[in-house]
């Protein structure tokens, strides 16, 4: 389970670009309750997004050229060293490092499959506030083309320990756990998991890591989610094991996982 005090290579920050920060924040307000803190003036300044008052995810405007999209920041203790392995491994530093004020130092990556992420050197701020309950991130998962390689690749950056299962009504395909370098099986944070090619139209083709969230309703959630403007294209449907769960999509293309747990 994703908790809040992070491990190095465990998920720790989560933001969304879009074309409309007003537009995102009616959205994910109607389908999680969330309300956003903004800073600066206007309707589309960056902010977070809060519920019970605690951090869940942020978000802020998009670059024209940009798809919109969920990015999953990952913990670093030293982003530098990060970003020379990512570009050693294979991969493509795309943004930064940068400094942000004093709480921390982020930059930006693609995998060698293009699969895009990010990470997160804390200083002020660790993380978000609140994981692993009712509308808030609880699990990140990886859709790719090339299982093996991606499970290389993040494991020589992070140190990652995997194992795997059938995928229920499927056990031809595996699905791949993700548990943090030295930790217990207890605290996995994600999975990834080979598709098809296709499959990845979602994000123009690429390779992507995309937010579970965690919903005491899925149906009612998913219902919400098509009444604001978004879309779902998987489900809700239950998963032996797991719950109940449904893939969306948010009025922007962006694309995310509502889950109630079954346990």
């Amino acid at each position: 389970m994703i908790t809040t005090d992070f491990s190095t290579g465990a998920p720790c920050w989560l933001d969304i670009g879009v074309r409309s920060v007003s537009a995102a924040k009616e959205f994910y307000g109607g389908v999680f309750g969330w309300t956003l803190e903004q800073f600066g003036p206007g309707d589309d300044a960056y902010g977070l997004f809060k519920n019970d008052g605690k951090t869940v995810a942020a978000v802020g405007p998009l670059d024209e050229d940009a798809r919109s999209g969920w990015m999953v920041y990952f913990r670093t203790p030293d982003l530098d060293e990060t970003a020379e392995e990512v570009r050693r491994l294979g991969g493509t530093v795309r943004l930064g490092p940068s400094e942000v004020d004093d709480q921390g130092r982020l930059a930006q990556f693609s995998d060698p499959q293009g699969g895009r992420f990010a990470a997160w050197q804390p200083s002020k701020t660790p993380g978000l506030e609140s994981v692993d309950e009712p509308g808030s991130l609880m699990w990140v998962e990886l859709y790719t083309t090339d299982a093996g390689a991606a499970k290389e690749f993040y494991k020589r950056l992070y140190g990652w320990q995997y194992s795997e299962m059938p995928v229920p009504d499927d056990p031809e395909t595996t699905y791949v756990m993700i548990t943090p370098a030295g930790e217990e099986q207890e605290r996995m944070h994600g999975g990834l998991m080979q598709v098809p090619q296709d499959t990845l139209a979602l994000a123009g083709g690429d390779p992507f890591w995309h937010p579970v969230f965690h919903v005491t309703d899925c149906d009612g959630a998913a219902a919400r989610v098509g009444e604001l403007g978004g879309s779902v294209v998987m489900g809700p449907q239950n998963a032996e094991g797991v719950g109940r769960m449904a893939v969306c999509l948010d009025p922007f293309g962006a694309d995310f996982v509502v889950l109630t747990p079954s346990m």
